[in-house]
């Protein structure tokens, strides 16, 4: 019998830190462990993109969203812990919670949020075509101000590199305070 791995899904604005912090996680676990990259899933539409911060992509994300939530419960029923990272908001746990209640899987939620001038900072010196506007990055580090009930979940990774965000992370993990419940 195949025991379920865990989820955890790291998010935050663009810029801060999710997808190297992720590869470090997903690199140093003790048990079988993928990391999945939700940028993936949005490049692999050809035809008909739409910016997914653009109010017109509200189709096309909730589209997105449930191709990942899919694609993680499957690998966690199949027992591999999965680091989900990407701009995964409040507004788009609903279906991972869904998953979560229907499969039994252990979620926790992180969110690296650095403080907005950090944040922008470390986007100018992104490279490829990773996000750098401004405007909307301003917009999502401002949505993720705004927790709600979830405010609890966020490590400010302001004065942190990857490798003690990595470990703050894990340290987190470990309590058991950031699970979805």
């Amino acid at each position: 019998m195949t025991v379920n791995g865990e989820v955890i899904i790291l998010t935050g604005p663009p810029a801060a830190g999710k997808t190297t912090v992720a590869g470090l996680l997903a690199s140093d676990a003790d048990v079988p462990t993928v990391h999945l990259t939700t940028d993936l899933f949005y490049r692999s539409i050809r035809t008909g993109f739409v910016l997914p911060f653009l109010p017109e992509a509200q189709r096309q994300n909730e589209v997105v969203v449930e191709a990942i939530v899919g694609t993680v419960a499957t690998f966690a029923r199949g027992g591999y812990d999965v680091v989900v990272d990407g701009i995964v908001g409040p507004w788009f746990l609903p279906p991972f919670r869904a998953a979560s209640e229907r499969d039994g899987l252990t979620m926790s939620y992180v969110v690296l949020r650095p403080d907005l001038d950090t944040t922008l900072s470390r986007a100018k010196q992104r490279v490829g075509d990773d996000l750098k506007d401004v405007e909307a990055i301003t917009g999502l580090h401002t949505a993720f101000a705004r927790l709600g009930d979830l405010e609890h979940h966020a490590i400010d990774t302001a004065h942190l590199d990857a490798q003690q965000t990595a470990e703050k992370v894990r340290n987190v993990l470990a309590s058991g305070d950031y699970r979805l419940t």
